[in-house]
């Protein structure tokens, strides 16, 4: 008889014991780890939606400005698996990358203390059922390097543009790149 150890994928705990068959007649394992976020998984799923790696890749994904179409086209799997997975991790996102933030306090810098002076913005667009149900995606990153400072998620309005603009006031941003969107007109100081 073979014995063949079984590791939580989420939490990597080997505390693993059955928990039934799924429709399809794939074994079903359950996580005894108090501490890990998912109990029930399996070895073996028929979709790639479902495999843990593949949940991180969207989320990695989504908040390096791949739009919902592409992430599904990529990751072989549906939109609607994107979608769902997004508004999942959506409480826990941050809309200010506090990482590059954090580099920019005085207080914790001892020796050279870097500023993002020109930011790019822009927005983007997917539609969830028909065209009529847009999302948009507004997003600001450093020009020099290309890491996300901040987005916001809603519709192309100038009152969400103002919510992005008022992420990146901490950053001291002093030059702005972005297409002829009037809300840029309207809300962005011109040189």
């Amino acid at each position: 008889m073979a014995f063949v150890s079984v590791h939580c994928p989420h939490c990597n705990s080997d505390l693993v014991i059955k928990r039934g068959k799924t429709e399809n007649g794939k074994q079903r394992y359950l996580c005894l780890n108090s501490d890990c976020s998912t109990k029930t998984f399996l070895l073996d799923y028929s979709y790639n939606g479902y495999l843990p790696e593949v949940k991180k890749q969207i989320i990695d994904m989504a908040l390096n400005s791949s739009g919902i179409r592409d992430t599904a086209r990529v990751l072989g799997i549906s939109q609607g698996t994107v979608i769902s997975e997004i508004k999942k991790k959506e409480s826990s996102l941050e809309s200010v990358n506090q990482a590059v933030l954090s580099r920019l306090l005085p207080n914790k810098i001892i020796v050279d203390i870097q500023k993002v002076e020109d930011s790019e913005l822009d927005e983007m667009w997917g539609f969830v059922g028909s065209k009529e149900n847009q999302r948009w995606l507004w997003h600001a990153i450093d020009h020099a390097t290309g890491e996300i400072l901040a987005y916001v998620f809603g519709k192309r309005k100038d009152v969400v543009f103002l919510k992005l603009k008022e992420l990146l006031e901490p950053f001291g941003i002093t030059r702005f790149y972005t297409d002829d969107w009037g809300a840029y007109e309207r809300h962005l100081p011109s040189e």
